[in-house]
């Protein structure tokens, strides 16, 4: 509790340990159960509401905390706990994601030109300093709002999702070592997921306006899932081979650093629900 708390007011001025405190929260619901769980996200709400009023007088974001982070990662923690399969809960937090563009949709009439008067502001000074073009900048930010509902959400699913394998992994170093290797290394998604993928990708290409854009911008969400697939597959292919220790960090820190080769990434796991690229790579046990 006091962990989830304290980060959670932390991670106002370092967003990236959000993941942290979520998987503080995880790690409980994944070894005790949904009650014990549901025990640590109420209370720590409840600590974090109190720093919040201490420290900046203010309890709404203790609430936004457990609505937006705690709740969704308590779900999916419960859905691995009981369902075993990490595939499942990633087509959970698929679905968590997608509820949440159709309920931006349905609150905003028109999300791309909300977005488009944000991102108008946010760039204003940038513009300035570096004279670009006023035609080009509006051409850029038009067509970026008209995703970022996608993106964002996609964001939010990522950070949901990094704090329950951050929890996953602590889960086995403490009661199952090796076990979240073998788990994460051996991930796919059925195909089922997959198809239903292609489908909204393709309803996203060959309609217009309102449909399109809400199809594409759900297409992100479950698009970026597969980034985490091929992640598996890359690294059980590096895994086999000699230079490993200096390739694999290179290959995290290269996904991390350049944005655009998560894209490939992503494709090699869309594919490798029919291509099985790993079927010739011996997994990996609980013993390795």
């Amino acid at each position: 509790m006091a962990v989830a708390s304290s980060l959670a007011l932390l991670s106002i001025v370092m967003p990236p340990i959000s993941i942290v405190s979520s998987a503080a929260v995880a790690l409980v619901t994944l070894r005790r159960g949904a009650n014990e769980g549901l025990l640590v996200l109420l209370s720590s709400s409840v600590a974090s509401a109190a720093l919040g009023i201490v420290v900046m007088g203010d309890y709404q974001f203790a609430v936004a905390y457990a609505l937006i982070l705690w709740t969704p990662v308590w779900l999916l923690s419960i859905v691995l706990r009981e369902g075993k399969h990490l595939s499942l809960a990633l087509e959970i937090a698929a679905v968590i994601g997608v509820l949440a563009i159709l309920g931006f949709y349905l609150f905003i009439p028109n999300p791309a030109e909300y977005w488009q008067e944000i991102l108008a502001v946010m760039i204003e000074p940038m513009r300035q300093a570096q004279d670009i073009p006023l035609q080009q900048l509006e051409a850029t930010v038009s067509t970026v709002a008209k995703y970022m509902t996608g993106i964002l959400a996609a964001g939010s699913v990522t950070g949901l999702l990094l704090g329950l394998l951050l929890a996953r992994w602590w889960q086995s170093k403490l009661y199952n070592p090796g076990g979240f290797k073998a788990e994460y290394l051996s991930l796919q998604m059925s195909q089922r997921f997959t198809l239903a993928t292609l489908l909204v990708i393709l309803i996203a290409f060959l309609t217009s306006d309102g449909i399109s854009e809400v199809a594409a911008n759900i297409g992100v969400i479950l698009f970026m899932l597969y980034s985490f697939v091929g992640m598996a597959i890359v690294h059980s292919l590096i895994s086999v081979m000699k230079a490993k220790r200096f390739l694999l960090p290179l290959f995290y820190l290269l996904v991390f650093v350049i944005p655009h080769i998560v894209l490939p990434v992503a494709i090699i796991g869309l594919t490798d629900t029919w291509l099985n690229l790993r079927k010739n790579i011996k997994p990996p046990t609980s013993a390795d």
